[in-house]
């Protein structure tokens, strides 16, 4: 017999995704081995090693980062 469906309707959606949050970091930090990683994830990640060590490009520091993030951001109009 299923389970019966849960009824999220009464959560706010700040809420719902607080939930979601914490049902993945339940899986990601309890069993991280319970949660596949897709092929095309690690061949992303032995991609931008592989271009890394070719150049040995270390990036940017993140505060520069950030605040270039910022600077671009037009805080008159809503997100989205």
């Amino acid at each position: 017999m299923a389970a019966p469906r849960l009824d999220f309707s009464h959560l706010t959606p700040d809420e719902r995704l607080q939930l979601v949050e914490d049902l993945w970091d339940s899986l990601a930090v309890g069993t991280p081995e319970a949660v596949p990683v897709p092929e095309w994830h690690a061949r992303e990640v032995e991609r931008r090693l592989a271009a890394y060590r070719q150049d040995g490009n270390r990036g940017r520091p993140w505060g520069e980062v950030l605040d270039e993030i910022d600077a671009g951001l037009d805080r008159s109009q809503p997100p989205g």
